[in-house]
């Protein structure tokens, strides 16, 4: 059988790369994946699989017609936030699935926001005729509920994924510190400024090593490397391709402070105190769930003492997450793995 597996893939962001190397490790043996990807070349030598250009209009025609099985494979895709072409580009090859006879996926997927009545009728239209869904939180459950389709709620896919430990890779005696951050609107220059004097004092306080890690260069770097002209010489800007290594990363930081919904994510399943700035609901979300402090980026204060007081407060008392409960998420993730299988069998 052969799957055609959709995504954000190919365009440079560790969360989505995350997603990708998490659902081929939880593929069927039997199922031989064709990723589409923005990058053909880069993930068929990255993750040794068949892939198509994400825009050639007779290469993807060409693989649903070879394809048995179409995948959605994880992330927020079916949102009208940022653009409308993002959910008339996942809907449409869906839906195109769908007249071919394909069985079709929805994978791990976080419905939403929809906020235009055509977006949530075409939304609701393709999902009705999946063969099977699997949804990452309590309020893509809770609309696919109110539109009486059918499907399984289990905890991100990323929880899953097999990290790899990169122990020797850091040079340092220093407790470990990360931060992520990226670019976005309600990340202000003001904004921005304020969390760098919180944590250039942060780091005075606790004598730590900072890791600024982006998580995609092309949003991320930029931040990165304008932070790291404001801190002493106890900290690097750390670059990993590889999923696996990324999420191993965490496994050595005491505390993160995070943007992003996978930064996050890997953080907590590696055991590293956890510190959102939300940018986005299902960030928001995570923070619920999992009760991780933090603020929504509208919410975040002007006194950067008080940013720094709510990081120290995290860093000195909060107590690392546990393990039984890291381990429950990471169980409960692979229900993933078993809607693959039934829909394969």
């Amino acid at each position: 059988m052969k799957a055609l597996i959709s995504g954000y893939y190919g365009q440079g962001n560790a969360g989505d790369e995350a997603l990708l190397m998490s659902l081929l490790q939880m593929l069927p043996s039997k199922i031989e994946p064709i990723v589409i990807s923005a990058d053909p070349q880069k993930t068929q030598q990255k993750y040794n699989v068949k892939t198509c250009p994400r825009l050639n209009v007779f290469s993807l025609l060409a693989a649903l017609k070879e394809s048995d099985i179409f995948i959605w494979g994880g992330g927020s895709l079916i949102q009208d936030t940022t653009s409308l072409a993002s959910p008339i580009y996942y809907l449409g090859l869906m839906k195109l699935a769908q007249m071919k006879g394909l069985k079709t996926i929805a994978w791990g997927q976080g419905i939403g926001p929809l906020h235009y009545k055509f977006t949530r009728w075409i939304t609701k239209k393709t999902l009705a005729k999946c063969t099977a869904i699997s949804v990452r939180d309590r309020k893509s459950a809770k609309l696919l509920s109110e539109w009486d389709i059918h499907h399984s709620i289990a905890p991100d896919p990323v929880w899953a994924l097999r990290s790899k430990d990169i122990s020797d890779f850091i040079q340092t005696s220093q407790p470990i510190v990360a931060i992520n951050l990226r670019n976005h609107p309600s990340l202000t220059i003001k904004k921005l400024k304020t969390l760098t004097n919180a944590l250039v004092d942060f780091q005075k306080i606790t004598n730590t090593y900072i890791l600024l890690v982006p998580f995609q260069a092309s949003q991320d770097f930029t931040i990165a490397h304008h932070i790291s002209k404001k801190l002493s010489k106890s900290h690097e800007i750390i670059q990993i391709d590889d999923p696996q290594r990324m999420k191993g990363l965490f496994k050595n930081t005491n505390m993160t402070i995070g943007m992003r919904l996978h930064c996050l994510i890997m953080a907590a399943s590696e055991r590293s105190r956890c510190f959102a700035l939300s940018y986005d609901p299902k960030v928001k979300y995570l923070m619920e769930e999992i009760n991780i402090p933090g603020w929504e980026l509208d919410q975040l204060p002007d006194d950067s003492d008080m940013i720094k007081d709510a990081w120290l407060k995290c860093y000195f008392t909060s107590a690392k997450p546990l393990n039984s409960s890291i381990q429950s998420l990471k169980e409960r993730a692979m229900l993933h793995k078993k809607l693959l299988e039934q829909v394969a069998s």
